[in-house]
């Protein structure tokens, strides 16, 4: 069983409320516009990170990170990227990766705001944890617990933070 974290677009502050939704964790995983390197090297120093990069990163990060993302974890086949278009709607790009690697789970953020949703069509856990960063219009500040047992995606906790 993995415990994770589901987190984005921090837009170059990792705030410190979150850093104690981490401490049970056995992976962080930020679905881009991380806005900072130092970002990553808060996470990188006591935990386990995957991230990709967002459309606002700059090549720095770029170079440290990738586009988008497939790994496997327990029995799920995870897709990570930053804009992936509204379910069932996916953008050209995302929608052939779908359907070429067939995920059972897609980790997306860029549009701040939290969505979690099951896609009939493609068998597909869809999660948007939406943004835990201070940057944009949102109301809440947001991110996403959850555990990966087996082929199983469990025990999902929505975080909101007041702004």
């Amino acid at each position: 069983m993995k415990n994770i974290c589901l987190i984005s677009d921090t837009h170059g502050k990792l705030e410190s409320w979150v850093f104690k939704y981490f401490e049970d964790t056995d992976e962080i995983w930020h679905c881009g516009d991380l806005g900072s390197i130092s970002v990553i090297d808060s996470i990188n120093k006591n935990f386990k990170l995957r991230a990709v990069y967002g459309n606002i990163d700059n090549a720095q990060i770029r170079k440290s990170l990738k586009k988008d993302l497939i790994f496997k974890v327990e029995g799920i086949k995870v897709l990570m990227t930053h804009i992936a278009g509204p379910v069932k709607k996916y953008n050209a790009e995302i929608f052939k990766i779908i359907s070429d690697e067939k995920p059972q789970l897609l980790v997306c953020g860029h549009s701040h705001i939290l969505k979690v949703v099951y896609d009939k069509k493609f068998k597909m856990l869809y999660m948007n944890p939406g943004s835990c960063g201070s940057f944009g219009i949102h109301k809440l500040k947001t991110l996403l617990k959850f555990k990966i047992e087996g082929n199983d995606v469990k025990d999902l906790k929505v975080i909101e933070k007041e702004r």
